[in-house]
């Protein structure tokens, strides 16, 4: 069996991309599986740039099939924030909960129309040899004022899908795997993947 390690210790997207890979023939790994495995600094300045580096230097440290993703959520009213910086917006230590608490009171007091926002996620390819594909995937919504739902991690209990006027959080796995920043970028992705495996 094929073996492809997923550049990530965040234990809650790992189960998110094994369950987007679900069907394929192939082992997958995760950071924990590799001790000794260098610490990934997320400097670059895109989630592109984020999830090449992931995926190169772990491809190399392993000498296998890598797989690195970088997402993060862009809202229009505060000019693209927190981006890149999705996941520690709060500050230290990464918490969901201060993310979304910081989010709610810098949106305060905006009408619904003016709290757009899209998920975006980059998905990069790597063998130990070179970097193999890049692709991306996005979702847009709105930011609800409370957090609403039991599902899925990050701003998910804020994060509103127009078309069914609930939180990401709320709609459950089923639906959002059909609709998300992540799994748009793995359908573009897994043509390439069924090919290497």
């Amino acid at each position: 069996m094929k073996e492809l390690v997923i550049a990530t210790k965040n234990r809650k997207k790992l189960r998110e991309i094994r369950q987007l890979l679900a069907g394929y023939k192939v082992k997958l790994y995760c950071l924990d599986d590799f001790p000794g495995a260098p610490n990934i600094k997320e400097n670059g300045k895109t989630f592109k740039e984020n999830a090449v580096k992931k995926a190169m230097r772990i491809a190399q440290f392993t000498k296998k099939l890598t797989l690195g993703e970088d997402s993060g959520l862009e809202v229009m009213a505060l000019r693209g924030k927190p981006g890149i910086y999705s996941s520690r917006f709060g500050g230290w230590p990464k918490d969901d909960g201060k993310n979304n608490r910081k989010l709610l009171r810098l949106l305060k007091g905006l009408p619904l129309s003016k709290r757009k926002a899209v998920y975006k996620s980059a998905v990069a390819l790597a063998s130990k040899a070179r970097l193999i594909k890049v692709v991306d995937g996005k979702c847009s919504g709105l930011i609800g004022y409370t957090p609403c739902g039991k599902y899925g991690f990050g701003y998910d209990p804020l994060f509103i899908i127009p078309k069914y006027k609930k939180t990401f959080a709320q709609l459950g796995e089923k639906i959002k795997h059909t609709m998300s920043h992540r799994a748009r970028a793995f359908n573009k992705i897994k043509k390439t993947l069924v090919r290497l495996i």
